[in-house]
Protein backbone atom coordinates (compact mmCIF):
# COMPACT_ATOMS: atom_id res chain seq x y z
CA UNK A 1 0.00 0.00 0.00
CA UNK A 2 2.54 2.74 1.16
CA UNK A 3 4.77 2.01 -2.15
CA UNK A 4 1.57 2.49 -4.10
CA UNK A 5 0.84 5.97 -2.54
CA UNK A 6 4.99 6.92 -2.45
CA UNK A 7 4.71 5.96 -6.54
CA UNK A 8 1.41 8.19 -7.30
CA UNK A 9 2.67 10.73 -5.03
CA UNK A 10 6.04 11.33 -5.82
CA UNK A 11 5.50 14.03 -8.29
CA UNK A 12 3.06 15.65 -5.69
CA UNK A 13 4.68 16.59 -2.18
CA UNK A 14 2.06 18.39 -1.13
CA UNK A 15 -0.66 15.76 -1.92
CA UNK A 16 1.31 13.44 -0.21
CA UNK A 17 1.24 15.48 2.92
CA UNK A 18 -2.57 15.50 2.69
CA UNK A 19 -2.50 12.16 2.08
CA UNK A 20 -0.67 10.91 4.62
CA UNK A 21 -3.04 12.92 6.79
CA UNK A 22 -6.00 11.17 5.60
CA UNK A 23 -4.77 7.98 6.46
CA UNK A 24 -3.18 8.89 9.62
CA UNK A 25 -7.08 10.44 10.88
CA UNK A 26 -8.84 7.96 8.81
CA UNK A 27 -10.55 10.10 6.41
CA UNK A 28 -12.39 8.34 3.48
CA UNK A 29 -12.97 9.68 0.12
CA UNK A 30 -16.15 9.04 -1.94
CA UNK A 31 -17.00 8.19 -5.71
CA UNK A 32 -16.91 12.20 -6.66
CA UNK A 33 -13.87 12.99 -4.61
CA UNK A 34 -15.64 14.35 -1.39
CA UNK A 35 -13.68 13.23 2.08
CA UNK A 36 -15.75 11.99 5.22
CA UNK A 37 -15.06 11.10 8.51
CA UNK A 38 -17.15 8.15 8.89
CA UNK A 39 -20.58 9.15 7.26
CA UNK A 40 -19.81 13.15 7.81
CA UNK A 41 -19.23 14.99 4.88
CA UNK A 42 -15.98 17.35 5.28
CA UNK A 43 -14.91 20.64 4.44
CA UNK A 44 -12.07 20.97 2.33
CA UNK A 45 -11.28 24.22 3.43
CA UNK A 46 -11.42 23.22 6.91
CA UNK A 47 -9.35 19.76 6.71
CA UNK A 48 -6.79 22.42 4.51
CA UNK A 49 -6.25 24.65 7.60
CA UNK A 50 -5.86 21.84 10.24
CA UNK A 51 -3.51 20.20 8.58
CA UNK A 52 -1.58 23.29 7.04
CA UNK A 53 -2.39 23.31 3.52
CA UNK A 54 -4.38 25.53 0.97
CA UNK A 55 -7.89 24.09 0.18
CA UNK A 56 -6.71 23.41 -3.24
CA UNK A 57 -4.37 20.83 -3.01
CA UNK A 58 -6.82 19.16 -0.27
CA UNK A 59 -9.47 18.97 -3.17
CA UNK A 60 -7.01 18.10 -5.67
CA UNK A 61 -5.55 15.16 -3.40
CA UNK A 62 -9.06 13.91 -2.93
CA UNK A 63 -10.27 13.87 -6.66
CA UNK A 64 -7.18 11.96 -7.86
CA UNK A 65 -7.85 9.45 -4.89
CA UNK A 66 -11.33 8.51 -6.43
CA UNK A 67 -9.67 8.75 -10.27
CA UNK A 68 -7.33 6.37 -9.61
CA UNK A 69 -8.58 2.69 -8.87
CA UNK A 70 -5.70 1.69 -7.01
CA UNK A 71 -5.37 4.37 -4.47
CA UNK A 72 -9.52 4.68 -4.15
CA UNK A 73 -9.54 0.86 -2.98
CA UNK A 74 -7.76 2.06 -0.21
CA UNK A 75 -8.82 5.58 0.88
CA UNK A 76 -12.56 4.71 0.49
CA UNK A 77 -12.29 2.06 3.23
CA UNK A 78 -10.87 4.01 5.92
CA UNK A 79 -12.51 4.71 8.92
CA UNK A 80 -11.99 6.96 11.71
CA UNK A 81 -11.53 5.04 15.24
CA UNK A 82 -12.33 6.01 18.25
CA UNK A 83 -9.18 6.40 20.99
CA UNK A 84 -9.95 6.36 24.63
CA UNK A 85 -6.33 6.74 25.78
CA UNK A 86 -6.82 10.52 26.06
CA UNK A 87 -9.67 10.31 28.28
CA UNK A 88 -8.31 7.27 30.25
CA UNK A 89 -7.51 9.17 33.61
CA UNK A 90 -11.30 10.30 33.50
CA UNK A 91 -12.54 7.44 33.50
CA UNK A 92 -10.20 5.66 35.93
CA UNK A 93 -8.50 3.55 33.75
CA UNK A 94 -4.63 2.63 33.26
CA UNK A 95 -2.45 4.29 30.80
CA UNK A 96 0.56 2.90 29.23
CA UNK A 97 2.73 4.70 26.22
CA UNK A 98 5.58 2.51 24.45
CA UNK A 99 8.39 3.90 22.29
CA UNK A 100 10.17 1.14 20.74
CA UNK A 101 12.16 0.18 18.03
CA UNK A 102 9.11 -0.07 14.98
CA UNK A 103 11.03 -3.18 13.66
CA UNK A 104 11.07 -5.27 16.59
CA UNK A 105 9.37 -8.27 16.18
CA UNK A 106 6.78 -9.38 18.71
CA UNK A 107 6.94 -6.61 20.93
CA UNK A 108 2.68 -6.12 21.45
CA UNK A 109 2.96 -10.01 21.95
CA UNK A 110 5.69 -9.17 24.78
CA UNK A 111 3.65 -6.66 26.39
CA UNK A 112 0.33 -8.25 26.65
CA UNK A 113 1.52 -11.63 27.55
CA UNK A 114 3.17 -9.50 30.05
CA UNK A 115 0.11 -7.49 31.26
CA UNK A 116 -1.82 -11.10 31.05
CA UNK A 117 0.98 -12.42 33.42
CA UNK A 118 -0.09 -9.38 35.85
CA UNK A 119 -4.06 -9.99 35.36
CA UNK A 120 -4.28 -6.68 33.54
CA UNK A 121 -7.38 -6.50 31.69
CA UNK A 122 -6.78 -4.38 28.08
CA UNK A 123 -9.81 -1.97 27.04
CA UNK A 124 -7.73 -1.09 24.19
CA UNK A 125 -4.42 -1.32 22.36
CA UNK A 126 -3.25 0.76 19.78
CA UNK A 127 -0.06 0.26 17.75
CA UNK A 128 1.56 3.05 14.81
CA UNK A 129 1.92 2.13 11.94
CA UNK A 130 6.02 3.25 11.76
CA UNK A 131 4.87 4.34 7.51
CA UNK A 132 2.21 6.60 8.49
CA UNK A 133 3.91 7.97 11.87
CA UNK A 134 7.44 9.72 12.15
CA UNK A 135 7.65 8.45 16.35
CA UNK A 136 5.15 5.49 16.44
CA UNK A 137 4.55 4.65 19.84
CA UNK A 138 2.02 1.50 21.33
CA UNK A 139 -0.69 2.56 23.31
CA UNK A 140 -2.24 0.77 25.76
CA UNK A 141 -5.55 1.42 28.05
CA UNK A 142 -5.91 -1.19 30.88
CA UNK A 143 -9.24 -1.59 32.63
CA UNK A 144 -6.84 -1.22 35.93
CA UNK A 145 -3.92 1.29 37.40
CA UNK A 146 -0.97 -0.28 36.33
CA UNK A 147 1.51 -1.55 39.13
CA UNK A 148 5.63 -0.70 39.60
CA UNK A 149 6.34 -4.51 39.45
CA UNK A 150 4.45 -4.93 35.51
CA UNK A 151 6.65 -1.32 34.58
CA UNK A 152 9.60 -3.13 35.67
CA UNK A 153 8.67 -5.98 33.52
CA UNK A 154 8.46 -4.03 30.53
CA UNK A 155 11.66 -2.26 31.34
CA UNK A 156 13.21 -5.71 30.98
CA UNK A 157 11.84 -6.02 27.08
CA UNK A 158 13.73 -6.04 24.57
CA UNK A 159 13.41 -3.50 22.10
CA UNK A 160 11.55 -0.93 24.38
CA UNK A 161 12.80 2.35 24.86
CA UNK A 162 10.53 4.19 26.76
CA UNK A 163 7.82 4.10 29.00
CA UNK A 164 5.20 6.99 29.73
CA UNK A 165 2.40 6.36 32.29
CA UNK A 166 -0.64 8.50 33.24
Amino acid sequence: MYHLIEKKFRPFPARKSVAMAMLRYGFRVGKGGGLFCGDVELSPVKVGRAIGCDRRVVIDTAKMIADDPGLHAIFSSLRPTAFVGGAAKALGLGFLEIRADPSSVGLVAKVTKALADEGVMIRQIVADDPEIYPEPKLTIVAANKLSSKLIAKLQAVKGIDRISLE
